[in-house]
């Protein structure tokens, strides 16, 4: 390799992005989690865009941007610091789910559903009672769409908890809990905007729990295949003799060593601590080998002493 070449290496070598893990965050889907969650919440999006599209009486689109795992604090930190934030409870668990959209985006919902007329330029504020009550009916239809849609990773009977404004002081989560988010683009009305859905990351448990129940049938077949491949270890063996621990250290190359196996009874075939087979000694062309006299005796061969 001449100069120019090692040079060119050392080059690309410092030049190397290098990734570091950082053990204190969360860890990133499985690919196999991953597209099966692109595939479920894309199925929503769809879904979602034609019940949002009959309700404000306006075309909606919405496209699935990415789905990744963050820890909640970082998913507060990339939300804007006032939006809307509608938290949904699990049943019988403490955990929580928020499907986020700007504030603008639902006031004009709001206005739309009643029969209003959207302006350019909506303010941000929070809802009345009754804007509460339309957007917790809007938002539960949604729900409804995501639990069918991820096909039983959530459970039935999501529903609306509550409404947020702030993405700082919205302690929905411990900021260290690691939490799904899908990244939504939702388009109507001439306009784009970033919306978002966060799940627990514990919704991944129904992954395992899914395919344990698929596999069952399989398992006695899948278990009995691996262990018949299974290479193993097997020994002819004399029946032991317990000796003390000075016998051994005093032992000397001519010394002869009782052992309580008679010369005409078979040895025995083991495969580690269990006896498989009883045998005598053999050869097969230049090699030793075992005859095999008896399987799985049910007892084993008594010791007699020589």
């Amino acid at each position: 390799m001449d100069d120019g070449v090692r040079s060119r290496v050392r080059a690309e070598t410092a030049t190397a992005d290098v990734e570091v893990y950082d053990f204190g965050r969360a860890a990133t889907l499985s690919r196999e989690h991953a597209r099966t969650l692109e595939l479920a919440f894309e199925t929503f999006a769809r879904q979602w865009s034609a019940q949002l599209s009959g309700k404000i009486h306006v075309r909606a689109t919405i496209a699935v941007e990415h789905v990744g795992m963050l820890t909640y604090g970082e998913y507060a930190q990339s939300l804007p610091t006032t939006t809307t934030m509608i938290v949904c409870a699990l049943p019988d668990s403490d955990e929580r789910l928020i499907v986020q959209v700007p504030i603008p985006t639902a006031t004009s919902w709001i206005v739309q559903m009643v029969g209003g007329r959207v302006t350019t330029t909506a303010e941000d504020r929070t809802f009345t009672p009754i804007e509460q009550a339309l957007i917790r009916s809007l938002i539960g239809d949604a729900i409804d769409h995501l639990t069918g849609s991820l096909d039983g990773l959530l459970p039935a009977g999501v529903a609306v908890a509550g409404i947020q404004y702030s993405s700082q002081f919205a302690q929905v989560a411990a900021a260290g809990e690691p939490v799904i988010v899908a990244r939504l683009s939702m388009r109507h009305g001439g306009r784009t905007v970033p919306a978002s859905i966060m799940l627990p990351a514990s919704v991944l448990a129904g992954f395992a729990v899914r395919a344990s129940d698929a596999d069952r049938s399989e398992t006695p077949g899948l278990v009995r295949r691996q262990v018949e491949s299974t290479p193993v270890e097997i020994a002819l063996r004399l029946a032991p003799r317990s000796v003390l621990p000075r016998e051994v250290l005093d032992l000397a190359v001519g010394d002869l060593l009782p052992l309580p196996h008679a010369a005409d009874r078979p040895m025995l075939l083991t495969v580690g601590d269990q006896t498989v087979a009883t045998a005598a000694v053999g050869s097969a062309g230049a090699r030793l080998a075992c005859v095999v006299t008896a399987t799985v005796p049910e007892t084993a061969p008594a010791q007699e002493s020589a």
